[in-house]
């Protein structure tokens, strides 16, 4: 009865020490041998060499387009419309007539102060000639000058009345919309129309502390804006601000454009750029090649290994092949050829100017050497791709605004 025990305690003891022998030594080392030899497949993505590029080091800017002369016309004196001379968005000339206010109460003060001035000149030319028969006194004939003095005053200030409520273009440009119409009463400083002058203007437009002494006055500026796609304009600059804005630390400058077919409006967003040194030669790479990050902004740069062949399959002994003189020339001596191994490694850049769809690497990245251009999320260092340039990104018609 013992003995029988005894051999199922053994039996017992042998198959869990079997079972344990399996999960804690057999299975993990099985698992461990697996997952080493088990490569992940390569990771596709789209690359492309940097290459050198000849720019002009640019400082960038959203401007705002100004008119040099712009009013918002309107009257000195109050007074009923009674004609105007323009239609909305014309362009007018240096003194055309744009409004007319009613002038019957003037016109006829007016007539009333001629007359006075009238009997004064008459008087006076009396006085006159008794003063010298010694018939009137000086002192009467000082009295006469003033009074014929005040009321030639009166006659002109009648007239300046006049000619006030005929309100004429101070300068030539072009009409905005019409806020006025016939029988409108109009108080004193009433919005009519704007005019504004539209060849050339301005654009102003902020830049850092740090770009300021990298341009000057007379520094040429290119600028588009969004309503003419594709449309350069260009320009100089021609003052700066006396003094930075404090919150910011930015610097207001002024540039001059011309603009003759007049498509610039004042009012309008600008992006701008000015030219600043002379043309350089930089290492340059797509945009999307970059990942900015809060600790540097790095690429992927692609490098290229020849791995180790793989060798030649062996004829077993059962079959002799049969090789013929043309076959055996063309057959493989010892190995067979494999296609270059890719791998990626990570490496941090110092990003310079952009200019289109493709930005600057002043140091990290050398002419020649290839950089991933898409699918960076999926990558991590010595890390095994495909490059597959056949779904690289293509460039929008028009990038978006920075």
């Amino acid at each position: 009865m013992v003995k029988r025990f005894v051999i199922a305690a053994v039996i017992v003891g042998l198959f869990l020490g079997g079972v344990a022998y399996f999960n804690l030594v057999f299975k993990p080392k099985m698992i461990g041998e697996f997952m080493t030899k088990m490569v992940p497949p390569p990771a596709t993505v789209t690359a492309e060499p940097a290459r050198t590029e000849r720019w002009i080091d640019k400082v960038r800017a959203i401007g705002t387009l100004v008119a040099i002369e712009g009013v918002d016309v309107a009257p000195q004196l109050g007074g009923m419309v009674t004609d105007y001379y323009f239609d909305s968005g014309k362009d007018v000339e240096k003194g055309d007539k744009l409004v007319k206010l009613d002038t019957s109460v003037e016109e006829a003060d007016l007539a009333d102060k001629k007359a006075t001035l009238q009997q004064a000149n008459l008087d006076y030319d009396r006085q006159s000639k008794l003063v010298k028969t010694s018939a009137v006194s000086q002192a009467t004939l000082d009295q006469t000058i003033a009074k014929r003095d005040s009321a030639a005053a009166s006659v002109q200030h009648m007239e300046a009345i006049i000619t006030q409520k005929t309100i004429t273009a101070p300068f030539a440009g072009r009409l905005g919309l019409r806020h006025v119409e016939k029988g409108q009463y109009v108080s004193p400083g009433q919005s009519l129309v704007w005019l504004q002058s539209l060849d050339p203007i301005w654009v102003d437009f902020p830049v850092p502390e740090v770009s300021v002494g990298k341009f000057t006055k007379g520094s040429t500026i290119a600028l588009t804006a969004d309503a003419y796609p594709g449309q350069l304009f260009k320009g100089e600059v021609e003052s700066f601000d006396a003094k930075l804005s404090q919150d910011a630390r930015m610097l207001m400058v002024r540039a001059r454009v011309p603009n003759p077919d007049r498509k610039l409006l004042p009012g309008m967003f600008a992006n701008v750029a000015v030219l600043a040194g002379s043309a350089k030669d930089f290492v340059t790479v797509p945009r999307t090649a970059v990942t900015y990050g809060l600790y540097g902004d790095s690429v992927w740069v692609v490098k290229e290994s020849t791995p180790e062949p793989a060798p030649a399959p062996t004829p077993t002994a059962a079959v002799e092949p049969v090789v013929t003189p043309a076959a055996a020339d063309a057959a493989p001596t010892g190995a067979i050829p494999a296609e270059p191994k890719l791998t990626v490694d990570r490496r941090f850049v110092r990003v310079g100017p952009t200019e289109g769809d493709r930005v600057a690497i002043l140091e990290g990245v050398q002419a020649g050497e290839r950089v991933v251009t898409s699918g960076q999320l999926k990558l991590q260092p010595r890390a095994t791709i495909k490059v597959d340039n056949s779904s690289a990104l293509k460039a929008p018609a028009e990038l978006p605004k920075q």
